[in-house]
């Protein structure tokens, strides 16, 4: 599930949950700081501030409205946006959350099915230094 998606799928699921009655403390914490860090990144874009402000429970809404803004503003790129919305997702919606799929475009000699959780470190690996002249 690309970064958008994660995004609006908790959105949706944090505010189902709230709707529905359903949502523990830990929810609507989650939900609440997701939306506080999304308001912050939409500072000066009036329309997703008032969008954010609704309490939708469909993604696909959450998608139309402010998509482009989750892009334009940098939130998909936002590391403390995706790993509260990743949180929330696991909080409200655990089936959900299972589903996460990621899109790998470059394989650097990664091949194969992976069945339990796996870290890509994609940084440049520098050699060592060489040792100094004693």
């Amino acid at each position: 599930m690309d970064e958008i998606n994660v995004i609006v799928g908790a959105l949706a699921a944090g505010a189902s949950a709230g709707v529905s009655g359903t949502a523990t403390e830990a929810v609507k914490d989650s939900y609440q700081l997701l939306k506080t860090s999304l308001q912050r990144r939409f500072t000066g874009r009036a329309a997703a501030l008032e969008q954010l402000a609704a309490d939708e429970t469909e993604p696909g809404v959450w998608q139309a409205r402010i998509g482009q803004d989750l892009h334009d503003s940098g939130a998909v790129a936002d590391q403390q946006i995706l790993t509260a919305a990743r949180e929330l997702l696991a909080l409200a919606d655990p089936a959900r959350a299972a589903q996460l799929n990621i899109t790998v475009d470059t394989v650097n000699g990664a091949v194969g099915s992976f069945h339990a959780p796996v870290s890509f470190d994609q940084r440049t690996q520098l050699p060592p230094a060489p040792p100094a002249a004693g």
